[in-house]
């Protein structure tokens, strides 16, 4: 099995196509079926979705492979991203804090928007998250072509303020100009966003402060066996 750190060999499912993920379209029976449910049924995990927020991920194996996220690829779920409170993150063992980032850093540069959110209403909310730590893996790595879930996860990490650590110019650019809004302009307007004073306690930006990161393969594993097989 492919690690998050090489290139699936090549297949149908990994080039080719539109850069959508292979298949037929959707059925009419499935629509009809999705349609029932949605009627039916409460989705609501789904429906306690209630913010929009545009950032930037690195692979902490490659920093300089990076992604917008979220993005609209073609509605795809592509990782998912955890959040704890920096109570919650000090509690961790030192082992696990090293797969966690901060988000002081992407915040108060402008990085971390909420888009078509005015500044004014989301002041307390950028002072509540420059304190949190996060830990994403994605599952689904797009920006190499993949048009479905190859190989292993990745663990993502946050920009920060290292060179080793930037964001793309590009990336920011493209960003911008598809939401409307200058990054440049929302980092002066952060310019008293509430930072700890110690943005990274414990092992978090373990891999920008030791210039070490993570990348994982999936091998083959003696399976524990808690009754006799047939």
């Amino acid at each position: 099995m492919a690690s998050s750190d090489k290139k699936p060999l090549p297949t149908p499912a990994s080039t080719g196509g539109d850069g959508g993920p292979p298949g037929k379209p959707t059925t009419m029976s499935t629509m009809m079926l999705d349609k029932g449910a949605a009627a039916l049924q409460s989705l609501r995990p789904v429906k306690q979705i209630n913010q929009h927020v545009c950032t930037f991920a690195l692979y902490a194996h490659d920093p300089h492979r990076q992604l917008t996220s979220p993005r609209s690829y073609l509605h795809r779920i592509i990782g998912v991203e955890y959040i704890v409170s920096r109570k919650i993150f000090e509690a961790l063992p030192k082992e696990e804090q090293r797969l966690w980032h901060s988000h002081a850093h992407e915040i108060r540069a402008g990085l971390w928007a909420s888009p078509r959110v005015p500044e004014m209403l989301e002041k307390t909310e950028l002072d509540h998250m420059a304190g949190t730590f996060g830990k994403f893996w994605c599952t689904w790595q797009v920006d190499r072509g993949d048009r479905l879930p190859l190989g292993a996860p990745a663990l993502m990490v946050s920009p920060q303020a290292e060179r080793i650590a930037t964001v793309l110019p590009d990336l920011v650019r493209k960003r911008d100009q598809k939401y409307g809004f200058s990054t440049e302009e929302l980092k002066a307007a952060r310019a008293d966003v509430d930072v700890p004073a110690d943005p990274r306690p414990g092992q978090a930006d373990y891999w920008v402060r030791h210039h070490k990161g993570f990348a994982l393969d999936v091998v083959p594993h003696e399976m524990k066996r808690h009754a006799p097989f047939p």
